[in-house]
């Protein structure tokens, strides 16, 4: 498919504000209690990096990278680990960063891989919780924005690997 309009949905400095607030939320939760903070590559990475900017109370950063999209706009329906967490999560506390929570596949996922750790809590922090195809009861616990469809690209979000290095977040329109 060709692209045949992006158009501005969440400007910078939109995302910027909404990412202060729930860093505030993740600081007054988290206040002395071990935290790890879980980035899902490749699509968190810039929510990630802004996030934990901003968080103050002490944490450890892991990472994790997932399979279940490809190249492709729609998931295959199974999930795999590429890149697994290598920090202990016993007796912690997890917030999994995530870009986009959708169909829910792969958080399930991840939540049930990572309870089976010993995790003391687990919650999802997602820029975009989007409700269009959802097939999982997934809770994101801090949403940046809820979006009920459209395909979108910018901020770590891509299309087949293109648009991750945009600023902001946009709807992408394609030609028929």
């Amino acid at each position: 498919m060709r692209v045949k309009r992006l158009q501005e949905l969440y400007a910078a400095s939109v995302i910027e504000e909404r990412v202060r607030e729930i860093a505030g939320e993740i600081n007054c939760l988290y206040a002395g209690k071990p935290l790890v903070m879980i980035c899902v590559l490749k699509g968190a990475f810039m929510f990630f990096s802004n996030l934990v900017k901003h968080i103050t109370v002490g944490m450890e950063i892991d990472f994790v990278r997932l399979a279940s999209y490809g190249k492709g706009d729609s998931s295959s329906g199974t999930v795999r680990f590429l890149k697994d967490a290598e920090l202990s999560l016993r007796g912690k506390d997890v917030v999994i960063v995530e870009d986009i929570v959708d169909s829910g596949l792969t958080m399930e996922f991840l939540v049930r891989q990572l309870e089976a750790r010993g995790a003391n809590s687990l919650r999802i922090a997602a820029l975009i919780d989007k409700l269009e195809r959802r097939e999982r009861p997934v809770t994101v616990d801090f949403s940046g924005f809820t979006l009920s469809g459209g395909f979108i690209v910018g901020y770590g979000l891509d299309y087949a690997e293109r648009f991750r290095e945009l600023p902001a977040v946009y709807t992408l329109e394609f030609e028929e």
